[in-house]
């Protein structure tokens, strides 16, 4: 059965999400700290990933909960300078990888579907990716919010295929984590990708392709159509 469609991870796989929402992080507490906050910036941000921890990322109150715990009480005025500055930097950072674009238009040219399957909230994944200029090549974006379950869910996996309009053998996934997303991919009966890159890059477990470019993908995609394994 031919090669139809590929779906892709989004942090870590299209863009650096790793490296630019830590800066982010380390500057939003740097004016935070210039606005009265009682810490030092690794006391803070130590706080504030144990907190990121506990909720999630997707939690929206991470610098309220910050402040409550370092002060005792809520500080709007240092919440808020948290807040500005952590979107405008990661704003101001937020780029895709510099092989993302060149890939997704030569996926494209095969006249393959694309789509993005994510964890988070929607209206947030897509600012990502209309600010990462790319929104325009994915036919579906398949979010954990829309669906109500997220990765590593197999049903996630399997909701975003039916709205794809694809089976399984038809679709190759390609995203940067084994667990939540290689292992369920495959259960489902995708082809996967592992790429190499972001903070799980060395996690352990076996995929039957590993990359450490987009680049890498094309080519991998281009030998399933013609029949290759």
């Amino acid at each position: 059965m031919t090669i139809k469609g590929v779906l892709f991870d989004l942090d870590d796989t299209l863009y650096d999400s790793t490296s630019f929402v830590d800066r982010a992080r380390r500057e939003a507490i740097k004016m935070m700290i210039d606005a009265g906050l009682n810490a030092t910036e690794e006391e803070a941000y130590n706080i504030l990933q144990r907190i990121i921890k506990e909720k999630g990322p997707n939690y929206g109150h991470h610098f309220d909960d910050l402040v409550k715990a370092i002060e005792g009480r809520h500080n709007p005025k240092i919440v808020t300078m948290g807040v500005i500055t952590y979107h405008n930097v990661k704003f101001a950072l937020l780029r895709p990888y510099p092989d993302t674009i060149k890939t997704l238009i030569e996926l494209k040219k095969m006249g393959l579907k694309l789509g993005v399957v994510t964890d988070g909230i929607t209206i947030k994944q897509w600012e990502k990716l209309i600010r990462l200029g790319i929104a325009d090549f994915f036919d579906e974006v398949v979010t954990s919010e829309e669906y109500g379950l997220g990765k590593p869910n197999l049903e996630f996996y399997r909701y975003a295929l039916k709205k794809m309009n694809l089976k399984g053998e038809e679709a190759v996934y390609v995203g940067d984590r084994i667990d939540r997303d290689i292992i369920p991919a495959s259960k489902v009966g995708m082809h996967t990708i592992r790429i190499l890159r972001g903070k799980y890059r060395d996690m352990k477990g076996e995929c039957k392709y590993e990359v450490k470019s987009l680049r890498e993908v094309v080519d991998i995609v281009r030998k399933l159509l013609n029949g290759g394994e």
